[in-house]
């Protein structure tokens, strides 16, 4: 499905992406991503986090175009990226690092950064006491709390989230939600949510549903 927006801000065009000797998650797929939150739907194991890493460029497609904000993949690859907030939640990338630290690394692209927000969303997701700590000291759905707080103060075009709900807490995803359903209204920027629940907290710009074909 092409989520409907008058003003798209990810221009997807003709997308292939298939592993050697699987079939395709995307094969010849066109799309327009406009502003507010879009529902990335799918069955465990149908290809939700790997197109994600896609849309990121993190991933090479096998076919076709991406472009954001004027950049496009592959020809423009970093310039594209720096208009991407993506962390992928089985990284490891950033144990050594101090949460404060960590958080700095993530927001550097971010011009503005949303300090209100960011501390909002340390106070909804209790994060405070972890502020001091390494990451790697956090448990999975804190680490989870820090790239989410991050994100969603993050003013890029474009936020991949994948599974945000992922070891949350029942106040966290509360928080969450309602965070979302305000930047769903703010207009100027896509978020992209990879979820195997239907999300009935947030008002949905649209929903793409895996497997793909044009």
């Amino acid at each position: 499905m092409n989520p409907a927006s008058t003003t798209p801000i990810l221009h997807i065009d003709n997308l292939r992406f298939a592993y050697p000797g699987d079939l395709p998650i995307a094969a010849g797929w066109s799309a327009r991503i406009g502003a507010g939150v879009t529902l990335l739907h799918g069955d465990t194991g149908s290809g939700k986090s790997t197109l994600l890493r896609v849309l990121a460029g993190a991933l090479p497609a096998t076919g076709g175009r991406l472009t954001l904000a004027g950049a496009a993949l592959p020809v423009a690859a970093e310039a594209y990226r720096r208009q991407v907030f993506f962390v992928d939640p089985s990284t490891d990338a950033f144990d050594a690092m101090g949460v404060e630290e960590c958080a700095a690394s993530l927001r550097r692209a971010d011009e503005p950064f949303d300090a209100a927000r960011w501390q909002a969303l340390v106070d909804g997701f209790s994060l405070g006491p972890h502020l001091a700590k390494k990451m790697f000291m956090l448990s999975t759905g804190s680490k989870r709390k820090v790239w989410l707080a991050a994100a969603l103060a993050s003013s890029r075009p474009l936020t991949l989230l994948d599974e945000p709900t992922g070891g949350l807490d029942a106040g966290s995803m509360r928080c969450l939600w309602r965070t979302l359903a305000e930047v769903a209204q703010e207009g100027g920027r896509a978020v992209i949510v990879a979820s195997g629940e239907r999300i009935d907290d947030v008002p949905l710009a649209g929903t793409i549903t895996l497997p793909l074909a044009g």
